[in-house]
């Protein structure tokens, strides 16, 4: 094997890993999900059926990523984030017939402990702060904080919080990338995805 599976965990048939992923303690994968390559999955992660998973990604401890639930490359799910699938769940009432699906975009960050409501699409590079309950789409780049979530800025690819621009031009203090904001759209003015 090219992945590493610690022997606590569970793997079942028909899972795709991919080369130089790590899975560690108490995990179980679900049949027909799909792990990209270089991709962290602490302990006691659990991945649902065809889940599929990009590459480089780092899933903390507690997580479960429920089916219908896809994560692009790259993105960071903080410890005991919480992913859901159904809208009204009641015990009694099977609704597997009403799953939602949650998209991730490439680089998102969503803190420990943040809860993501199914249907939602969370975009690229964006951050969902600690405790965050993100009830509805994420702008590429938007910092989400609060309950329920609300955008209270913006945030650079590497992660640090831009100043904050009316309209017009904006640079990262940190890495020094340059974005420009038309109304509630950010973009970088160069192609700086997942550049390190």
């Amino acid at each position: 094997m090219d992945y590493f599976v610690h022997p606590s965990s569970f793997v079942d048939e028909g899972v795709s890993i991919g080369k130089g992923t790590r899975i560690w303690h108490f995990c179980h994968i679900l049949k027909g999900a799909r792990i990209g390559g270089n991709c962290v999955l602490g302990q006691n992660v659990m991945v649902g059926p065809d889940v599929e998973v990009g590459d480089g990604c780092k899933i903390q401890n507690n997580v479960s990523l429920y089916k219908g639930v896809r994560l692009e490359e790259g993105v960071f799910c903080g410890p005991s984030m919480v992913f859901t699938n159904v809208i009204i769940p009641r015990a009694f009432i099977e609704r597997k017939d009403e799953f939602r699906e949650t998209l991730v975009r490439i680089g998102a960050t969503i803190g420990a402990n943040a809860t993501v409501i199914c249907g939602a699409t969370i975009g690229r590079y964006a951050m969902i702060g600690a405790g965050a309950v993100v009830t509805k789409d994420v702008p590429d780049y938007a910092l989400i904080l609060g309950v329920p979530g609300r955008q209270v800025g913006w945030v650079c690819r590497c992660g640090v919080t831009l100043p904050r621009p009316e309209e017009g031009e904006t640079r990262c203090r940190r890495c020094g990338v340059e974005y420009l904001r038309e109304g509630e759209v950010l973009t970088p003015k160069a192609d700086v995805s997942m550049r390190r």
